[in-house]
């Protein structure tokens, strides 16, 4: 039973074929939908943070060294209505993406989950509005007044500490006008 050298050859030809093809074409359309889910990411960002701070016009990204660790970006609002955290923590189900608008007088707003991956029906309940609205007018000095979520202790405190490091980078931010 010999197999001669085109019966061994003509897959693998076939083969490599395909793989450029399938290559060539997901390259392709990476090329061409890729500054459409830029657009689509940039636009929601910019709905989010006109979302969590209504009284600005718009917002300026800042430049700020030594922030704490769970705030990846800094938004000022440029008519002063205050400041935009991102923020991400880590929680029960992995890490938590939220956004925080703080206003000119030290007060949350609104805050919001922009993503998750808590468990279902307990961690998951810190994205809902009835666990968010908590924080609603708190200040620096009141955030300890946010009740816990029962059976999901990890994922509040993780929430919780993401919205104290707001408050930390907005008293760094507000000194550095």
């Amino acid at each position: 039973m010999k197999r001669n050298v085109k019966e061994i050859v003509s897959p693998i030809a076939v083969l490599t074929c395909i793989c450029l093809v399938v290559t060539a074409m997901l390259a392709y359309i990476n090329l061409v939908t890729s500054p459409i889910i830029k657009a689509a990411d940039e636009k929601a960002a910019a709905e989010a943070r006109a979302e969590v701070l209504s009284e600005a016009d718009s917002f300026t990204l800042m430049d700020v060294k030594n922030l704490p660790e769970e705030v990846t970006e800094v938004y000022k609002a440029s008519n002063g209505a205050g400041y935009v955290f991102m923020l991400s923590v880590k929680g029960y189900g992995g890490d938590m993406k939220l956004i925080c608008g703080i206003k000119s007088d030290g007060s949350i707003e609104k805050s919001k989950t922009l993503s998750h991956s808590e468990t279902s029906g307990l961690g998951s309940k810190t994205a809902d509005e009835p666990y968010r609205s908590q924080y609603v007018g708190k200040t620096a000095d009141t955030l300890d007044k946010v009740d816990a979520i029962s059976g999901a202790t990890i994922s509040s405190t993780a929430y919780k500490k993401a919205i104290q490091s707001a408050f930390d980078a907005y008293a760094m931010v507000k000194e550095a006008k």
